[in-house]
C-alpha cells in the first residue's frame, strides 16, 4: 500500500527545501532573458524583452577596455554584472576586471555565493586563499595562468611585478556577493570592546581603523 498523502507531505517539503538550499542561481528557462525596461508586470516572462526585440548589442559589454579609478589600497575594480550589462540576467555567471598598481592589493575578502577563476592578463600576482583549516595556498601567478578561488574562503592578490598587473575574474553567480575583511571588520558597528578582546588592539587603534574604513566616522 501507499503512504497516506498527509505522511509525504513533509518529506516531500524537507526534500525540496534540501534541494533548494543545495542550488546556487536558478536555472533559466528560456534561452535568454534581457530585462524589459518598460517592466510594469510580475510575470517572470513579461519582464523580459520580447525576443524579437533583442539585438546582437544586448550581449556585448564594452565598460572593461580600460582600468576604472584607483583606491588608496591600489586596487580598481570594474564589476561587471546583470545591472551593468543585462544580457547576463539568469545566465548565472558575473566577472570583474581588476586592475593593480605596483604593490597594490586586492585586501582579503570572500564571496558567500559564488567560486571565482581568476586570469592574469598582464603581470605578476601574489594570490592565494585560506581554507576551512586555516591553510594558505598562494603562490605568484604570471601572464597567461589561472587561479581558482573556492565558494566562500577567504582571497587575497597582491601585485609583486614592476608594471601594472591586469586580472579578468569570472563568478558562476551572476550576484556573488562581497565582504571584504578589513571593512567587515572595522568598517561596521561590531562593539570595541570585542574587537579589543579579539585582536589585542587599543581603543585608539581600533579607532584609527574605523575612520580608515568607514570615514566620517568620530570613533
Amino acid at each position: 500500500m501507499f503512504p497516506r498523502l498527509e505522511l509525504l507531505l513533509p518529506l516531500i517539503f524537507c526534500l525540496h527545501s534540501h534541494l533548494v538550499a543545495l542550488a546556487w542561481d536558478p536555472d533559466p528557462v528560456q534561452d535568454f532573458c534581457i530585462p524589459n525596461a518598460k517592466g510594469g508586470s510580475n510575470n517572470a516572462r513579461a519582464q523580459c524583452k520580447n525576443s524579437t526585440e533583442v539585438t546582437p548589442d544586448d550581449f556585448v559589454f564594452s565598460g572593461v577596455k580600460a582600468p576604472g579609478n584607483f583606491s588608496e589600497t591600489g586596487l580598481s575594480a570594474k564589476s561587471v554584472n546583470p545591472a551593468t550589462f543585462p544580457g547576463l540576467n539568469t545566465l548565472g555567471m558575473s566577472f570583474v576586471r581588476a586592475d593593480l598598481q605596483v604593490g597594490g592589493i586586492n585586501a582579503p575578502h570572500f564571496h558567500p555565493r559564488a567560486t571565482e577563476i581568476a586570469f592574469v592578463v598582464q603581470g605578476k600576482v601574489y594570490s592565494g586563499f585560506v581554507d576551512s583549516t586555516n591553510r594558505v595556498f598562494a603562490k605568484v601567478i604570471e601572464q597567461g595562468e589561472v587561479m581558482v578561488f573556492p565558494r566562500g574562503l577567504v582571497h587575497f592578490q597582491m601585485n609583486v611585478g614592476e608594471s601594472t598587473a591586469t586580472v579578468f575574474a569570472s563568478f558562476n553567480s551572476q550576484n556573488p556577493g562581497v565582504q571584504k575583511i578589513p571593512s567587515t571588520i572595522f568598517g561596521s558597528g561590531i562593539n570595541d570592546e570585542l574587537l579589543e578582546k579579539a585582536f589585542g588592539l587599543t581603543l585608539e587603534q581600533i579607532g584609527k581603523m574605523r575612520r580608515r574604513f568607514f570615514p566620517g566616522r568620530k570613533g
